[in-house]
């Protein structure tokens, strides 16, 4: 691993995989390589997986400057990170986010593709803005936000672009609980290790069963989603 993403094995057979760019955690495709080629190892190591960010970020979503850089370069990005995503949401091991902080935007709909979400408590924000910062939620996201999202939520959550605080966010299906920023680690390795005591196979099994129909329409519909990028700006 670079200095962006480090990889190290916990008890329980868990793999912790530590998100720290030195500044906001914004999805570069640097980085998405990077958490691939993690999510790989753990896969191989057969461990459960814990995401962290750094203290008071989990991640501000794609890297902007990347976005805005011309349709290649965007659609190159958005590409990476539906494949991120779709990794995360498939994973056949135990996948355990601990939000350390901010997590906007891709970094929101990182803890949607997660088993289970530990949230730091603070002053920070938590959701989808897309829609408040002129942009169009992908195809890939709007599925994983359906998908985990309670119904009554979507549509402040999603159209309206509601931005929650870590205690506001476990009701519409960011977070599963939240607690100080000093546990959010130990708190999503027991979570984790707790995952990884279950039957591997009937886990992975079930898992797949439940995640598949939504992972094969975004596959279906990701070419049409990448060429209509332009349209999704403004």
């Amino acid at each position: 691993m670079t200095d962006k993403v480090t990889y190290q094995e916990a008890e329980g057979g868990v793999a912790v995989l530590r998100i720290d760019d030195g500044k906001v955690n914004a999805l570069s495709l640097d980085l998405i390589g990077e958490l691939k080629g993690a999510l790989d190892r753990a896969e191989d190591d057969g461990r459960a997986v814990v995401l962290l960010g750094r203290s008071g970020k989990f991640s501000a979503g794609f890297d902007m400057k990347a976005m805005n850089g011309g349709l290649d370069g965007a659609r190159e990005l958005l590409l990476g990170g539906a494949e991120l995503l779709m990794r995360l949401y498939g994973f056949p091991r135990p996948v355990v986010v601990g939000c350390t902080g901010h997590a906007i935007a891709a970094g929101a709909l990182i803890l949607l593709s997660a088993d289970y979400r530990v949230g730091a408590a603070g002053p920070f924000k938590v959701g989808l803005n897309e829609t408040a910062i002129a942009l169009r939620l992908p195809f890939f996201g709007l599925e994983i936000a359906r998908e985990r999202i309670p119904k009554n939520y979507l549509t402040p959550a999603v159209l309206m672009a509601t931005l929650y605080g870590p205690e506001d966010a476990v009701p519409v299906g960011y977070l599963d609980t939240v607690v100080a920023q000093e546990e959010v680690e130990s708190s999503a390795l027991v979570a984790a290790a707790a995952m990884a005591a279950l039957p591997p196979k009937a886990f992975a099994g079930t898992k797949k069963r439940m995640r598949e129909p939504t992972l094969q329409l975004i596959r279906e519909t990701l070419v049409s989603d990448m060429n209509d990028l332009a349209g999704a700006f403004g």
